[in-house]
């Protein structure tokens, strides 16, 4: 696991957060790092929600920050992906930000 310059504690409620608006949204703009890291997250959240039952959505709710998109995940996006072994995201650069350069990029599901 990359630091991406963050304390553990930091480091993790970043994630967790991202990881909730994009299995929200389904897409979303970050650095290339931090969409990488997000990547494995939300395909492990998703392939936990292919098994709907109550000690998966305990899983899930233990690291999501939204109960409501933990509905989600388990109602709508999981079931999408019941015949995909896994590549639930795709990430796309978008070359270097204005202001800091750092490589930005697009992630979404697939």
């Amino acid at each position: 696991m990359r630091k991406l310059g963050k304390p553990t504690d930091q480091r993790m409620a970043m994630l967790r957060n991202m990881v909730t608006v994009l299995i929200d949204n389904g897409r979303m703009e970050t650095t290339y790092m931090r969409a990488k890291e997000v990547s494995s997250l939300a395909d492990k959240m998703i392939a936990l929600g292919k098994e709907n039952n109550l000690a998966n959505k305990r899983r899930a709710m233990s690291f999501m920050t939204s109960e409501d998109v933990v509905r989600k995940l388990f109602d709508e996006v999981s079931p999408k992906y019941a015949d995909r072994n896994g590549g639930f995201t795709r990430i796309t650069k978008l070359g270097p930000r204005r202001g800091d350069a750092a490589e930005a990029a697009v992630i979404e599901l697939v």
